[in-house]
């Protein structure tokens, strides 16, 4: 199964790259796990922010696959601790997709179209956070979850 976070719009923090790098580098000891960026909207000033998710969602569906476990990154959707997420990743991983996509949508959210293709919606927090530091906090959770997984000594709880 190969993991994807499909994000909109670059990473610019330099030093925030070379993190992200870092756990990417470590999660694919474990398994295949890549991050894909869809461009972000030009010219959005005279759009309104559902017009913005409605046009990043037609950029975020033609990257979605048949067979695909699609999981949102949405402050409405459910919290888990780390113990717990490793848990939910090890029996996604058991139930064989294709391909895992945990998608991070532009600064207004995701449309209700993207809503209705997700099979889950998962919280990171509910604070607000920068989309370039979900990136960094998404990717050392999901190594965090393959160290748990493994039982190797990173999570202490």
């Amino acid at each position: 199964m190969k993991t994807i976070l499909l994000v909109v719009g670059k990473t610019t923090d330099q030093h925030i790259i070379k993190l992200i790098d870092e756990y990417v580098g470590r999660i694919n000891h474990y398994m295949p796990f890549s991050i894909e960026v869809i461009p972000e909207l030009k010219n959005v000033k005279s759009l309104t922010a559902e017009q913005q998710k409605e046009r990043e969602a037609e950029m975020l569906q033609k990257f979605f696959q048949q067979g695909d476990h699609i999981v949102l990154l949405d402050e409405h959707g459910r919290e888990r601790r780390s113990m717990e997420f490793a848990q939910w990743m090890q029996k996604r991983m058991a139930a064989s997709p294709r391909r895992l996509v945990f998608v991070v949508g532009g600064p207004y959210g995701f449309s209700p179209a993207i809503h209705r293709l997700a099979a889950e919606e998962i919280s990171l927090s509910q604070m607000t956070f920068s989309h370039q530091m979900i990136r960094l906090l998404f990717t050392e959770q999901i190594y965090r979850a393959m160290t748990i997984m493994n039982n190797e000594p990173y999570h202490h709880e």
